[in-house]
């Protein structure tokens, strides 16, 4: 029975209790440990914040957990799309926030876990999200293409856009090319969206984030990679590009597809792509820490502790005290009704703009 449900029949009802989110660098062993969170509180499901694990057929350099336990505790937001579609934040917000919606209705609690920071935030804190203009950023593309053309591109963003052009790598295509798609199409600055990223507003989800070891995520990184190789990694690659309907931009930026396409579409050497997938990984890891350590919402677990048993201390607390505050007396049906449409409103958020 729904909570709403719950209160017109007269029952005693309260707001969900918190959800848990699982943050901190790739390779930093989020999936394990979201894993027994799961398996500690019967009811819970998974839920991936991860850009690249949405697409099917991209499973080995994305870390999909297995068949087995996808089967033993229910995991969302994998294999959504094909690889031929894009699929960016604002898409995976919508779907998110229904599928946590779902499992709420369904009596359950959530575990997010992922390291795509921005996917987070959009699912936490209800972030202003712009729209796409895809006639826009094809002709940026081809623009992108020529001699210089994404120089060109970040030279006009940072006339339009300052402020988004300092926030961007000049080298980063797809970065350029969607802020100037946004400023293009929306006539605001694609620095305007999302102002809230500066803002970390109470939340009804628990973070417990995994701190950041430099050295042993290192080596983790180059060990993983080759045990993908090892695992099929490049044969996967190969017919991922031979798909007659070919790969989506942002498809093509997952991390070791990008740079073994290299190789498998423009025969540079396997070796050296390799390699330069190793060093993209461990760049993202430091991206990742920056992005995460920045969120003092983030209660940070101790290295030299149980992480299963901090996180469940935390999110114990955390459902205690929810519990306590949202005690409902007894009253009518009419007020609990509405006291059970209010709390959900103030539990969960919805997007900037969004309906409630």
């Amino acid at each position: 029975m729904t909570r709403e449900a719950q209160a017109a029949s007269g029952a005693s009802t309260r707001p969900m209790a918190p959800h848990i989110a699982v943050v901190g660098t790739t390779a930093s062993g989020k999936s394990a440990l979201a894993a027994a969170l799961a398996a500690a509180r019967p009811g819970t499901e998974v839920v991936s914040v991860d850009s690249m694990a949405v697409y099917r057929d991209m499973d080995i350099a994305t870390a999909k957990p297995s068949p087995a336990e996808r089967r033993a505790v229910p995991h969302h937001m994998i294999d959504v799309v094909d690889p031929d579609e894009e699929h960016g934040v604002a898409q995976y917000q919508r779907e998110a926030l229904a599928v946590v919606d779902a499992i709420e209705r369904r009596g359950g609690r959530a575990v997010l876990v992922g390291g795509t920071g921005l996917y987070l935030r959009a699912v936490l804190d209800g972030l202003d999200l712009p729209g796409r203009w895809p006639d826009i950023a094809a002709a940026l593309g081809r623009e992108a293409d020529d001699p210089d053309g994404l120089a060109v591109l970040y030279g006009r963003l940072a006339r339009l856009d300052p402020t988004a052009a300092g926030r961007i790598e000049p080298g980063n295509r797809r970065r350029v090319v969607r802020a100037l798609e946004v400023t293009l199409g929306s006539g605001r600055p694609f620095s305007s969206f999302g102002p809230g990223l500066e803002r970390y507003p109470p939340s009804p989800v628990v973070q417990v984030g995994i701190v950041f070891d430099r050295a042993a995520v290192d080596q983790r990184i180059a060990e993983r990679l080759d045990r993908w190789m090892a695992a099929g990694l490049l044969d996967e690659v190969r017919r991922l590009a031979r798909r007659p309907a070919g790969l989506s931009r942002t498809a093509r930026q997952a991390l070791a597809y990008r740079e073994l396409l290299a190789h498998v579409e423009l025969g540079a050497d396997l070796d050296a792509c390799v390699a330069e997938a190793v060093a993209g990984t461990r760049a993202l890891a430091r991206r990742q820490w920056s992005w995460f350590r920045r969120d003092p919402r983030v209660q940070w677990l101790d290295p030299s502790g149980d992480p299963v048993a901090q996180s469940l201390a935390w999110w114990d607390a955390a459902v205690e005290q929810a519990a306590s505050a949202s005690h409902v007396s007894r009253v009518g049906p009419e007020a609990q009704a509405r006291g059970a449409a209010q709390a959900r409103r103030d539990w969960w958020p919805a997007p900037a703009g969004a309906a409630r």
